[in-house]
């Protein structure tokens, strides 16, 4: 049976009781339900705890998938400890400090791609910086005007919020997909969208913030060259 994947539905959940279906050869825990998003998409798995029936706590540092795409791993930050035993009942407790600067960070990175309206090559999000790779033909980017547009977005206040649509109708609008090494996954029969009202509509898997107010100032730190049309442009707090 595949994890359900609670965060899909609200990224805001924290914490939920879950049942260990699952203990893999590497120590890894599979759940039968989470609230932890396993890495994708250049964002990290979720860090947090389990606690057990007695009150002991497995500190998680991460979460991936399984083989198969379906389970969710959670990778204990310790090794070789005590591990629960399949079918036994756990609180499942987001780090959601951790978790929120991520979903601040990715929202913010859809709005660094509308700044910069060219191909995505790569990406990766952390919880105080964050980074895109853009194929880009010539350089003279300016990282003060780039964090103008990025407040001016951010000042709207702008609603986020998500959808799915069939991968039929993502076939035929193929000007959605905004990123060149990670493609949006098909064959489940849907995929998700997230829209920043008003500013952008892409396929994403990953947790954002309802709002741009949460987001909060950011700023562009540096823009890197990387191969004769790949700009890389870092992002972090301001």
């Amino acid at each position: 049976m595949a994890t359900i994947l609670l965060f899909r539905d609200d990224a805001y959940q924290p914490e939920t009781t879950a049942v260990v279906t699952g203990i893999t050869p590497e120590g890894g825990i599979v759940l039968d339900r989470t609230v932890f998003y396993a890495a994708a998409g250049g964002q990290p798995g979720d860090k947090g705890v389990l606690v057990r029936p007695g009150g002991g706590e497995i500190a998680i540092g991460t979460a991936i998938y399984g083989p198969e795409k379906s389970d969710v791993i959670h990778v204990p930050a310790t090794p070789g400890g005590a591990l629960p035993e399949p079918g036994e009942a756990v609180r499942v407790r987001l780090d959601w400090s951790v978790r929120h600067r991520r979903m601040r960070m990715h929202t913010l990175l859809h709005l660094l791609s509308v700044a910069l309206p060219y191909p995505v090559t790569g990406g990766s999000i952390g919880e105080d910086e964050g980074r895109l790779d853009f194929d880009i033909p010539d350089g003279g980017l300016d990282k003060d005007a780039i964090t103008a547009q990025l407040a001016e977005m951010i000042a709207t206040g702008a609603a986020v919020s998500e959808r799915w649509i069939s991968d039929d109708e993502l076939l035929a609008n193929p000007g959605l997909v905004k990123t060149m090494s990670v493609k949006p996954p098909l064959g489940t029969g849907r995929v998700r969208l997230v829209e920043i009202a008003g500013l952008d509509l892409q396929p994403c898997g990953g947790t954002h913030v309802r709002s741009l107010t949460e987001i909060g100032a950011a700023q562009v730190t540096k823009i890197e060259k990387k191969g004769q049309q790949n700009r890389r442009v870092r992002v972090s707090w301001a």
